[in-house]
């Protein structure tokens, strides 16, 4: 639907390269927030050396609001860092130890070094192939493979260490209710959680900007809440995740029409949930 809005491409990002490549994805949450998520994104692939995916959609796009422009220098530093020129040798055309390794990657985040090409003593085979583990020589090893696939996930996995806690809006402990949000839907679901509050009901919510890997506190939190209700813009697909990561029963509430959620739609579902609940009880 031209010029609509939908969250329908998540799956897609999630899993759509071959050869069990994940990437991390992150989501603005406002037309605001997409600067400073953009930023974190940035951030991430230079540390990581990984391609990052920041999903918005059209209500972000379309949208507007107040936004202070930040000063240059409070902005926070991740420079790109480039391999030097090794020293030659005479070992073997890959240099020996003293060569370029374009597979060696760091001990902490487990990134491959970036060469700037064109430089000499830093080439390298790129392309489709697989390639084996440090010297990224052209491989049909089967273990190797193995062993590339196993370094492509825990490097993403690594990001983890890096999210910060969740800010639970409500209830930390935990209790009946939690509303999970990610993209545009945060204004509605903040308008709907502050309303079903003033109505009495004890309701939480949180908001997603990280969607790979997952915040690590993530699974903690859901198993804190009763029922948890997940509105979005697909057909559940976050939900779906969610499901087979936590086992944890998501409520999904999904909108494939074009058009964000109202904070009344979201309100009336909350109502729906807890009112069904209490009567059950």
């Amino acid at each position: 639907m031209p010029t609509k809005t939908e969250q329908s491409d998540l799956l897609q990002v999630m899993f759509g390269r071959n050869g069990e490549s994940p990437l991390p994805v992150l989501a603005a949450a406002t037309p605001a927030d997409c600067f400073d998520t953009a930023l974190e994104a940035c951030r991430i692939a230079l540390k990581y050396m990984v391609p990052v995916v920041l999903l918005s959609d059209g209500y972000i796009a379309n949208g507007s609001m107040p936004w202070r422009l930040p000063a240059v220098d409070e902005l926070p530093r991740f420079p790109a860092r480039y391999e030097g020129v090794p020293e030659a040798s005479s070992d073997d055309d890959t240099g020996g130890d003293a060569g370029f390794l374009p597979y060696a990657r760091d001990e902490q985040t487990l990134a491959r070094p970036w060469a700037v090409p064109g430089t000499p003593g830093l080439e390298h085979r790129v392309g489709g192939l697989a390639k084996e583990a440090v010297t990224g020589n052209v491989s049909y090893d089967p273990d190797n493979n193995a062993l590339m696939t196993r370094l492509r996930a825990d490097k993403v996995a690594r990001v983890t260490e890096e999210i910060p806690p969740l800010e639970v809006d409500g209830d930390p402990q935990g209790g009946e209710l939690l509303v999970i949000g990610w993209g545009s839907t945060a204004g509605a679901i903040r308008g709907a959680v502050q309303e079903a509050r003033a109505l009495g009901y004890r309701v939480s919510r949180i908001h997603l900007r990280h969607l790979n890997p997952l915040p690590p506190d993530l699974g903690r939190v859901l198993a804190s809440f009763q029922r948890v209700l997940l509105p979005e813009m697909n057909s559940g697909q976050l939900a779906l995740l969610l499901r087979a990561r936590y086992l944890k029963d998501i409520v999904s509430f999904p909108k494939v029409e074009g058009k964000p959620f109202s904070r009344q739609e979201i309100l009336e579902r909350i109502t729906d949930l807890l009112e069904t609940s209490s009567d059950v009880n």
